[in-house]
């Protein structure tokens, strides 16, 4: 048994599969003089938009400010009500609340950690301006079509074919864990509309619609969120190397569904496998047993969104009020599943998943 453990994911290992590119890129940014905006920025988002089938997109400097700009580029703020699902990493909710809007959290479907489209339709009320539809771990999450404004959530699912991108804006994150992941921080929001989109990009360029000329945009002050040239060379690198790794991620899966059965969640066939789960009924000892075996393992996640103290709920009611959401948390386990991965490494976390399980 080798000391070395499989881990979550290698950034370095992944950097080196397009390294010579990267720095190149780099390289050409910080000759050029050109570090916030400029030609490498706006050619990212002409080429993100297009691979996530729209017209037009706006880098921002992560994607939690990418979902706030996008409900804060529809007008949403104070008096509003916003609809997302209680499984999801924080940043969904405080999106919403740095809109100034009020979050509504449903439950997720008792099979699937996505959003029961028929609790969003059912919290949906006057004050409801938009829902949140998050494709948690690459897969495709269902809204209610009933005439209100959907923003996905897309920060897992940049690679999915057909494309996560349905709503009237889509955020996304290239935080460095992510399928397409940038050298830091960084985000992108996506959309038909040239107008919202242009609006997004104007939220994050301090309002400005000229030098030293600031006006609200939507009814919000501006701010800056803009994504840097560096990070935009980066991620135009990885971006070429994107389809190759999301085939070895699905190849990986499909070796862990043949392996493990009903252990697996269902997956949608064109995921990015952007992070693979199991669902273990004694989960907390199957993360100890692979981890003696020298497994990495991450929970995918610990508590419902609505149980986190912020909120100012109270945690256990929070939890019986989104119950498959809870069951969700309490078995979840995600498994090394990433294009670096060699087949040694896949058959040694097959192996102690199965020694375990």
């Amino acid at each position: 048994m080798t000391d070395r453990v499989v881990p979550m994911v290698d950034l370095a290992a992944r950097h080196a599969r397009v390294q010579e590119a990267v720095e190149r890129g780099v390289v050409e940014v910080l000759r050029s003089g050109r570090y916030v905006g400029g030609p490498v920025v706006r050619e990212l988002e002409r080429a993100v938009a297009r691979r996530m089938g729209r017209a037009h997109g706006a880098g921002t400097n992560s994607g939690t400010d990418a979902l706030t700009l996008a409900l804060k580029a529809l007008g949403i703020g104070p008096g509003h009500q916003v609809v997302v699902p209680a499984l999801t990493f924080f940043a969904t909710v405080e999106s919403v609340l740095h809109a100034g809007a009020t979050p509504v959290i449903v439950d997720v479907l008792p099979d699937r950690p996505l959003m029961d489209p028929d609790a969003a339709r059912a919290a949906c009320g006057p004050r409801t301006a938009a829902i949140v539809p998050v494709h948690l771990f690459g897969d495709r999450a269902e809204a209610p079509d009933i005439g209100v404004a959907v923003v996905d959530d897309a920060a897992q699912a940049v690679g999915a074919t057909p494309p996560c991108a349905r709503g009237v804006l889509t955020a996304t994150s290239f935080y460095p864990t992510k399928v397409l992941g940038a050298a830091g921080d960084a985000g992108m929001v996506v959309g038909d509309d040239e107008e919202l989109v242009a609006r997004v990009a104007a939220l994050g360029s301090h309002g400005m619609s000229a030098p030293h000329r600031h006006h609200r945009v939507a009814g919000h002050v501006g701010g800056n969120s803009r994504l840097d040239a560096v990070q935009a060379a980066v991620l135009r690198a990885h971006l070429d190397d994107l389809d190759a790794r999301i085939e070895r991620r699905r190849a990986i899966a499909a070796a862990y569904e043949a392996a493990f059965g009903d252990l697996c969640l269902p997956r949608d066939p064109g995921s990015p496998v952007s992070v693979f789960c199991l669902r273990h009924p004694r989960r907390d000892a199957l993360q100890a047993a692979l981890r003696a075996a020298g497994v990495a393992s991450a929970v995918y996640y610990p508590s419902p969104v609505g149980t986190q103290p912020v909120l100012g709920h109270d945690p256990a009611a929070a939890a019986a009020a989104t119950p498959h959401a809870a069951a969700f948390c309490r078995e979840l386990l995600a498994i090394p599943c990433h294009a670096t991965m060699d087949d040694d490494d896949v058959r040694r976390v097959i192996d102690a998943v199965r020694e375990a399980a």
